[in-house]
């Protein structure tokens, strides 16, 4: 195995060139073998579970629902706006380099602090900011991982019909393109998508904690706006990506012309998801609604036509007065 692993590596570096040496040594970094295994046994569980499941009652899972989706809305928010309290060392108060009364660290704040550039960002350019957004993109690296437990209560709840083409190419490939990321590009233009990202799933996550409680699904309106934001998080991610390709700085362009790539491929499935989803959902709720229309204009045409026999039927005949 480290053999292999070794040969891989020796591959990648010809291919890629060297890796950044500022992720050596964290959690799963190092080798690319545990992400490809995760990625494998992802897609077996994908492929088995069903079939496992067929015969089986399915789990209501609503209890660790809401606390899976409320730790990923909480996780999805500390990546966007992380607040970090200093850490004590050996149980006294001591002051570090940096200050040590509460502040924010976060994608958003270490763009801020570091000046980075909208246009193009190298990934050397921000000294401790750069370290910054290493670390947060570091758990983002990591979410993708959590989240395939999305697929996994998907199979156990017996709904099948969301492990879509869509769904298991998004979950099993950012994994994968996320260590190359941070073994490669691990800040620098590369914090953009995976920003707004955050915040979409913040959205997301909150929407399906709060809809496995049956008592809030009349109250939960914007299943359709997400969809709509995560296309706008696409599109928003190209028109950025294609600044450093437009306006090129140190970031190497190999990883910009692939992830515009990416996210036009994602702007296709999502669109063609939204499509079967909500616009085919309205044209048969308007179809539904139009002969239901028909129909009641046919029953008022021989209402008229039979001169007020529904009424006639329900009115009483007056007795004559006698004179």
């Amino acid at each position: 195995m480290e053999h292999f692993d070794a040969s891989l590596s020796t591959y990648f570096k010809a291919l890629l060139g060297p890796r950044d040496t500022r992720v050596k040594g964290w959690f799963l970094l190092d080798n690319y073998i545990p992400t490809f295994i995760c990625s494998v046994i992802y897609l077996l569980i994908v492929w088995l579970g069903p079939k496992y499941m067929r015969n089986k009652q399915p789990f209501s899972c609503r209890g660790i629902l809401v606390v899976y989706n409320l730790g990923l809305t909480l996780l999805s928010l500390y990546m966007f706006c992380e607040k970090v309290t200093k850490q004590k060392e050996n149980g006294k108060k001591k002051i570090t380099k940096e200050k040590s009364e509460r502040r924010i660290r976060s994608l958003v704040t270490g763009v801020w602090e570091g000046k980075y550039n909208f246009f193009c960002q190298g990934t050397r350019t921000a000294g401790e900011s750069d370290m910054k957004i290493i670390r947060v993109l570091w758990w983002y690296y990591f979410s993708k991982l959590i989240e395939f437990m999305d697929t996994f209560f998907f199979i156990l709840r017996k709904n099948n019909h969301q492990i879509t083409v869509l769904h298991v190419y998004h979950h099993a490939s950012m994994l994968n393109i996320w260590w190359f990321v941070m073994n490669w590009v691990p800040c620098g233009h590369s914090y953009f998508g995976a920003t707004l990202n955050s915040f979409i799933h913040v959205l997301m996550y909150s929407y399906y904690g709060l809809s496995s409680v049956p008592s809030m699904r009349p109250y939960l309106w914007w299943k359709k706006y997400i969809t709509q934001g995560q296309l706008l998080q696409f599109v928003l991610t190209i028109i950025q990506t294609s600044c450093g390709v437009i306006w090129p700085c140190t970031f190497p362009l190999g990883w910009l012309y692939f992830q515009i790539g990416y996210m036009i491929s994602l702007i296709a499935l999502f669109t063609n998801f939204y499509i079967q989803t909500y616009n085919k959902k309205g044209a048969s709720r308007r179809k539904d609604h139009l002969k239901d229309h028909q129909n009641g204009s046919v029953a008022a045409v021989n209402g008229h036509t039979n001169s007020f026999s529904p009424l006639e039927n329900n009115v009483k005949p007056r007795k004559l007065r006698k004179d």
